[in-house]
């Protein structure tokens, strides 16, 4: 369900903008819909109260926790489940920060993520996006969003920017504090902009050789290293937001001293954040996670080259929560459960 849809539900039933607005707020900031002055029962239409269980239920069941998984550092990753009972990852972090998913599954297909393996399942509607910040915030404050769970948002670009709208516009989030993380698309560098709300950006590097990169995100657009971080200065020096770099380290595979130097020749000068992502190990995959020393040192000589490096752990380590395990693990659980009959059928 798209948000669009919902605002069309509340105007059938005499909303205006205002009544709109405040239903929405009252939804997406999991507030009372009584104002300091006014209760909602003296401001709303009356079709539109006689309409309120009805919307509830309706929002309520756009997405529900189906379990809970916290961690040692404060975070807390949820198996979500949506009305069509597929699930996706939500992460509350340290920090009153959120991580939400934009799909079900991706079709980028990184070698070293798990939600990858099994493609694109379904887009999700820009409804059921917003509905994981309003289920985080039953549980927490959530002040940061950040698009960085399961799939990719520039292949869900209208319903990620509708659901950015409206939590920086109705859900009061600081626009900097809604990150949109992509691979790179240049739709996203020419859209983005353009948007009623602006978000922050972060883009996943990995590497500076071109070669790799095409081994490592097999299905990303062809831009090389050096044409996205040209694309992202663009969009820095345009919005006023530093662009974050991410890099997963994988133990051998990017973490050389001819890495290090690609990126200090890439981000020298540059309006630019790097975040180092230690790799959250995956059993059933190659990649390993370097020490922590090993970690430290290269944020370290970074740092003296003059690249503004930060060093940053994947959240819920030591619940093996790698973005898509959760749901792997439902899956693998629900299977279990299916007689072989059916089964066969349904691999």
């Amino acid at each position: 369900m798209r948000i669009e849809h919902i605002r069309q539900r509340l105007q059938t039933l005499g909303a205006l903008p205002c009544h709109e607005q405040r239903v929405l707020r009252a939804w997406t900031q999991h507030v009372s819909l009584d104002t300091r002055h006014r209760k909602a029962e003296n401001f709303l239409p009356l079709a539109l109260r006689n309409a309120l269980p009805e919307i509830t239920d309706l929002l309520a069941g756009l997405a529900r926790i189906r379990s809970e998984h916290p961690g040692e550092d404060g975070s807390a990753r949820l198996l979500v489940k949506l009305a069509d009972q597929q699930c996706v990852e939500s992460v509350l972090l340290p920090r009153d920060g959120l991580c939400v998913s934009t799909q079900v599954g991706c079709a980028v297909g990184c070698v070293f993520c798990m939600t990858g393996r099994d493609g694109l399942l379904r887009q999700l509607g820009s409804a059921e996006i917003v509905a994981q910040v309003v289920l985080a915030r039953a549980l927490r404050p959530v002040k940061k969003v950040v698009f960085m769970g399961m799939g990719e948002p520039a292949h869900n670009l209208d319903n990620v920017i509708e659901a950015i709208e409206l939590l920086g516009l109705e859900g009061g989030i600081g626009h900097k504090s809604l990150v949109f993380s992509t691979v790179g698309d240049y739709r996203v560098f020419e859209q983005l902009p353009k948007a009623k709300v602006v978000p922050a950006l972060a883009l996943s590097l990995h590497t500076t050789r071109a070669d790799l990169r095409e081994k490592l995100l097999p299905n990303a657009p062809r831009i090389t290293p050096e044409e996205l971080v040209e694309l992202g200065e663009r969009y820095a020096r345009t919005t006023g937001y530093p662009i974050q770099y991410q890099w997963t380290l994988l133990d051998g595979v990017n973490d050389s001293e001819e890495e290090l130097d690609g990126i200090v020749r890439l981000l020298t000068g540059k309006y630019a954040i790097m975040n180092l992502i230690p790799y959250n190990s995956i059993d059933d995959l190659e990649f390993k996670r370097p020490d922590v020393e090993k970690a430290r040192n290269i944020a370290r000589s970074l740092h003296t080259r003059r690249i503004l490096t930060k060093l940053r752990n994947s959240a819920g380590q030591d619940i093996d929560g790698a973005c898509g395990q959760l749901r792997a693990r439902d899956s693998v659980k629900k299977s279990r459960t299916i007689p072989i009959s059916v089964a066969r059928h349904n691999p």
